[in-house]
This record gives structure tokens, C-alpha cells and sequence, in this order.
């Protein structure tokens, strides 16, 4: 690590809407057990200045407030690491002490081309971006299987892996570039009771086959195991270099805290869409498809740092839908990670009917959409299990058990 004692201190770097080199926006600082941001003079000053995200972060001069108790501001904690980034970098640390894997320490030795279009750095006027070695999809996955294994791994490879560190979630990813194009590639474990690899590619890839905006995925073969890669939509190729795409999560939306989680609603959510999303007809109407369909393919995982929208300064725009992975399931009953309406969270149809309302639909409507995506699931299911080379047994297991549950019949 950078110390044997806590940082105090980064500046926070961002990409503003259209440009391919970063700005220094402020700093970042420790005050007590919590960590404050205030923007830069000289990043107020310019005519092009947007907030990181509005209301938390206003453009104004200042140490800013922390809103509902949080410990650092959400939209500044969306680009850091979640458990497999700190998984990795703890691994790379010099004495693997996590008690020296602060937040502050975590921003910055994570890789730079996070999620996003913020970066962290110790200096205010000179940018350096932590990039990976280019090490192939193959040493990349040989690598990480040796870390989820704890066995060492060469530190050219410690530094590859690093570079993927700034994606959110649990399960072991890296990050990859081809062409004009980047891609978050997702591997299997040996944890594993179902090829989630393959799960997750067909749920992706029936979801936008019936009609739901999703990210475009592919499915690799690696060292004889299944890689998914997922197209980043946060970023864009241009002549000279990458624009990066300002987000923040459904979590930093509504306002919550990491321990506040289990309080995310999507009928909070839709309030907000109606208010601050641009197209907020459409908008509501999509997040509607997007919980039904998670409900119709068994991804219960559908937590709010699951969820996520563009920001432009002024207004939100919701991303293509992402991590749609069936789950797990061994009884009847389920429940999504986010409230539906009210306080029910039920995996079931009728709760979808009873919260159409909250989305500006009739109930007529939203049966036609749930009969849409039943209908786009059993039309182009076997194509896509083809597409994935599913086997028979595997067929069986997911349909009828993660796909199209009967329990959750309306």
C-alpha cells in the first residue's frame, strides 16, 4: 500500500460530458470517521462545470453536508470497489493487513478506468491513470482462479487483475479493450452449483430479445471454462481516446446508505424517475418491464447498486440494464433485494399488477406486458440455449426453476 497510516486525502478527477482528458473537481477528506468532499476554485470556475450529481454534491463553494447519515457521498463511493476488487486488492497489498484497506486507499489504488467518469489521485494538477498490463483473457482467468484459490500469483499479473478492481460486485471479473470497444468479462467459479455464466448470458440476452434495453453480451470459451463479456455502455470511442459516461446507482438516487439498502423501493424510484429522468413515460414504463422481467427469469439480485443512470448535469437518464443473473432457488417463494410496493418485495406477477399504478400504467396494460415477456421468454428460449450451448440437463434445471417459476403465477 501507499502507507502504513491511513490517507487523509485524494482529489477527485472527472470527465465532463464530451471530453476524453480528465479535470481535477476537488477533494476528498477525511473528517473523523467520515469522508467530505468540496469542489475545486478553479473547477467552479469553469463555464462547463457540472456536479458529480445533484442533490448531493451542488455546485457550490465549500465542505459540502453529508445527507441521511452517510459516511461519504454516495456518488463518490459508486466508483469505488466492491468484494472482488478489495478481494484483489488486499491480495496485492504488501502485508495484507484490511485494516489498511480504507475507502480513501481503495479509490486510490483501484484501477483507474472505473465505472463511470470519476478517477482519484494524489496530485491536483497531474493526472496518472493506474492501467493494467496487457496481460490476455487467458493469464487473466489463470490468475484469478489462483487468487479465489489462494495460491501466488506473479506480480505482473497482481497488477493486471488491479486494473479491474474499480467493478462493482462480488463474483470474479476483469476488465478487457478490443477495438472500439471495452467489456467487463465475467468468470465462472468453482463455487458454482449452475453455469451462472451461461445463466446470466441467456437472462441478458432473452431480456433484450423481448424488447427490454439491455447491455449487448457474448459468450467466449476460455481455457475449456464459459467467459461472459458484457459491452460497457459507459464508455465511447472517439478519434481521440474514450469519452467516459458520468452514472449513479439506483442506491445513490434514492438517497441510501450501504446499511440502508434493504429499504430501496422501486416505488420511491418511480417518484423520482417522474421528477429528475428525462423521457419519464418511457423511463417508468421500462423499469416496470425490467422488475417483472427479473421476476420471470429468477434474478432476485436486483439491488439498487443494480440499477443505475446516466447523469448530465441536469437530468438522469436510466442505463441499458445489467447484471440480470437467475439466482439460486430451492423453495417456492422468493423475494426481490428491492421493495415492489409498499413494503412487499414478494417474487410474484400480482405484486407487479398492484404496483402498475406506481408507473403510470393500467392494470390492462401491465398484463400486456406481462404476457409480452412470458411470450418473449418460451418464443426464443431454445435459440438462445443453443446460442449458448446449453445441455438438456442444464435446460431442465433453469426452466421451470429459475425461468418462468409456477410460484410465481398472478
Amino acid at each position: 500500500m501507499i502507507s502504513k497510516h491511513l490517507l487523509q486525502e485524494v482529489y477527485v478527477w472527472v470527465w465532463l460530458p464530451d471530453a476524453t482528458e480528465p479535470v481535477v473537481a476537488g477533494l476528498l477528506s477525511r473528517q473523523g470517521g467520515t469522508l467530505v468532499f468540496n469542489y475545486g476554485k478553479s473547477y467552479l470556475e469553469r463555464s462547463n462545470a457540472i456536479a458529480i450529481y445533484e442533490p448531493e454534491l451542488p455546485l457550490r463553494s465549500g465542505v459540502l453536508p453529508l445527507l441521511n447519515d452517510l459516511s461519504m457521498p454516495n456518488s463518490i463511493r459508486d466508483a469505488s470497489p466492491d468484494a472482488w476488487g478489495r478481494r484483489v486488492l488486499l491480495y496485492c497489498s504488501r502485508n495484507g493487513d484490511p485494516a489498511e484497506l480504507d475507502e480513501l486507499t481503495c479509490l486510490l489504488e483501484s484501477g483507474s478506468d472505473r465505472i463511470g467518469a470519476l478517477d482519484f489521485q494524489l496530485s491536483p494538477t497531474e493526472y496518472i491513470p493506474r492501467l493494467g498490463n496487457h496481460a490476455s483473457l487467458e493469464e487473466l482467468m489463470e490468475a484469478a482462479d489462483r487468487l479465489q484459490e489462494g495460491l501466488p500469483i506473479s506480480k505482473a499479473l497482481g497488477h493486471a487483475l488491479q486494473h479491474g478492481t474499480s467493478i462493482g460486485g462480488a463474483r470474479t471479473k476483469v476488465m478487457i479493450e478490443a477495438g472500439d470497444k471495452k467489456y467487463i468479462a465475467k468468470f465462472s467459479s468453482s463455487t458454482d452449483m449452475y453455469n451462472v455464466v451461461k445463466a446470466e448470458y441467456i437472462a441478458m440476452r432473452l431480456a433484450g430479445l423481448a424488447g427490454i434495453e439491455a447491455a449487448t453480451v457474448k459468450l467466449e470459451k476460455v481455457m475449456g471454462k464459459d467467459v461472459l463479456l458484457v459491452e460497457r455502455f459507459d464508455r465511447v470511442k472517439v478519434e481521440d481516446g474514450w469519452r467516459r459516461k458520468s452514472m449513479v446507482s439506483a442506491l445513490t438516487i434514492l438517497g441510501l446508505g450501504e446499511m440502508q439498502a434493504r429499504y430501496a423501493s422501486y416505488e420511491d424510484l418511480a417518484e423520482i424517475v417522474r421528477s429528475r429522468f428525462t423521457d419519464a413515460v418511457k423511463t417508468l414504463r421500462e423499469l416496470f418491464r425490467r422488475i417483472v422481467f427479473n421476476i420471470l427469469c429468477g434474478n432476485t439480485d436486483d439491488h439498487a447498486r443494480n440499477h443505475a443512470a446516466f447523469w448530465n448535469g441536469n437530468y438522469l437518464t436510466l442505463t441499458p440494464a445489467y447484471d440480470i443473473c437467475p439466482q439460486s432457488r430451492t423453495g417456492n417463494e422468493a423475494s426481490q433485494a428491492m421493495l415492489i410496493v409498499g413494503q412487499n418485495r414478494m417474487s410474484q406477477l400480482s405484486v407487479c399488477l398492484d404496483a402498475a399504478r406506481k408507473f403510470q400504467m393500467s392494470n390492462d396494460e401491465a398484463q400486456e406486458v406481462i404476457e409480452q415477456l412470458q411470450h418473449g421468454i418460451n418464443e426464443n428460449w431454445e435459440m438462445v440455449c443453443d446460442e449458448a450451448k446449453l445441455t438438456a440437463i442444464d435446460r431442465q434445471l433453469l426452466m421451470g426453476r429459475q425461468f418462468l417459476n409456477p410460484s410465481i403465477s398472478w
